[in-house]
């Protein structure tokens, strides 16, 4: 279990004063200057050193994406993006950094793009986060006012500003290349790749974009040094992680945890166990609504990092744990999410415009039991379809839950299937 003076986020839960001078006493803002006084290529090599990989899902190395931004300007200014978009169901780790942390995000902004030679960050926050942006403007403020950015920033001779930019509450603004479009002025779609956003990202510009958790971790990695943050969770899964756990447990929470935590100690200890006890779990979605579903059984060994959920065949994406007892009807659940995926795809691209509606009706009948025990393989086979042939990931996304109900709950939809036919199918 994690020790409290390992926390990298001391006032997660809203318990201390969040201002700059609490922050500040809980040893936040803590020789700055001196961070940045060590140069971009020393503070790079400490992220790489780290191990830390991005924490908004896809789990890329921070420090590597970080050095594909150009060393030397070719006349356009670079950027920092913060995506705080957190839009994926069962995700609710960065609202709790926003509006009771705030002042570690800010820090890390400042440092990042001094790393990558930006003089300007935006900081793209989902249309719904009323309060946390609120919270997250008020900490800016006070950092304008108190000199730690603008001109001069924390006395280190660099420029920087920190801009807080509103969404409206799309979905598909948290993949990073509709976000730029977005943050652009235009309707919220992915773009082709490449360009990266490392060669042609905001404006045109090179740009980096990270979410919320990578980039607030980033002081307290400079301060306490690489080797302290990699001595946590297995080589590849380094550090700490916020795990938010939602559904039928009996304590729903957002913790700060060490990377690689075995799935039952992590429920056990923080959740107070699976509601009704460990025989009741019926199945879990270990990292956000568009990873696979694992059954209850598979799960309880599981280690919570990346390697480790991949061996489950799911992934550990956002390490939104949504933990599903056996009262829960998981094909409607299913169900719900790709309602959610038709209802937030942008309809760019054909398979997802098309699959998404597609899926979701047949994922209806199967509720129901309306449909033909052929029509599972027809959607399985539809997914696939869908999965790996779009610009952005949505279309994978609204895939895998299905697929993994498919997987791991076949027999529940053919009974349900055989059950609303009733006796005469048996004959």
């Amino acid at each position: 279990m994690l020790a409290d003076k390992d926390r990298i986020f001391t006032n997660l839960y809203g318990m201390h004063d969040r201002t700059l001078k609490g922050a500040q006493a809980r040893g936040h803002w803590d020789g700055t200057a001196g961070i940045i006084k060590k140069g971009r290529a020393w503070i790079v090599d400490q992220m790489k050193a780290s191990g830390l990989r991005g924490r908004g899902g896809a789990g890329f190395p921070t420090g590597l994406k970080w050095s594909f931004m150009p060393k030397e300007s070719d006349g356009r200014p670079s950027y920092l993006v913060v995506n705080a978009d957190e839009s994926e169901p069962g995700t609710c780790k960065d609202r709790e950094i926003m509006r009771h942390d705030p002042h570690t995000l800010i820090e890390g902004c400042l440092i990042a793009s001094f790393a990558m030679n930006a003089n300007a960050c935006y900081i793209y926050i989902r249309g719904e986060y009323i309060r946390e942006k609120e919270a997250l403007q008020a900490a800016i403020d006070e950092c304008y006012d108190a000199g730690m950015v603008g001109k001069n920033a924390c006395k280190s001779g660099w420029d920087f500003d920190i801009y807080l930019h509103h969404g409206a509450g799309a979905y598909i603004c948290g993949e990073e290349t509709a976000l730029l479009e977005s943050l652009e002025g235009k309707k919220g779609m992915p773009r082709m790749k490449p360009p990266f956003p490392a060669g042609a990202g905001l404006y045109g510009c090179p740009t980096t974009v990270n979410n919320v958790e990578s980039i607030a971790t980033v002081p307290t990695i400079l301060r306490r040094g690489p080797d302290w943050f990699a001595g946590f969770g297995r080589p590849n899964n380094s550090g700490t992680k916020l795990y938010a756990i939602s559904g039928h447990v009996n304590n729903p929470c957002v913790v700060e945890e060490s990377m690689s935590i075995p799935f039952e100690e992590l429920i056990e200890k923080h959740c107070g166990g699976v509601r009704g006890g460990w025989d009741n779990l019926k199945a879990v979605i270990p990292g956000g609504s568009s990873v696979p579903m694992v059954r209850g059984e598979n799960m309880r060994d599981a280690i919570m990092d990346f390697d480790g959920l991949k061996e489950k065949g799911s992934s550990l994406g956002t390490a939104a744990v949504i933990v599903m007892d056996k009262n829960t009807d998981v094909i409607k659940a299913i169900w719900r999410l790709s309602k959610f995926y038709k209802h937030e795809s942008c309809g760019q691209c054909t398979p997802c415009r098309e699959g998404t509606g597609w899926m979701m009706r047949v994922m209806d009948r199967l509720v129901k039991g309306d449909a033909d025990v052929s029509e599972i393989d027809m959607l399985l086979d539809v997914t696939k379809q869908v999965e790996g042939h779009t610009i952005c990931a949505l279309g994978d996304a609204a895939a895998w839950p299905i697929q993994g109900l498919i997987k791991n709950f076949r027999g529940e939809i053919e009974d349900r299937i055989a059950h609303k036919r009733g006796p005469v199918a048996a004959e």
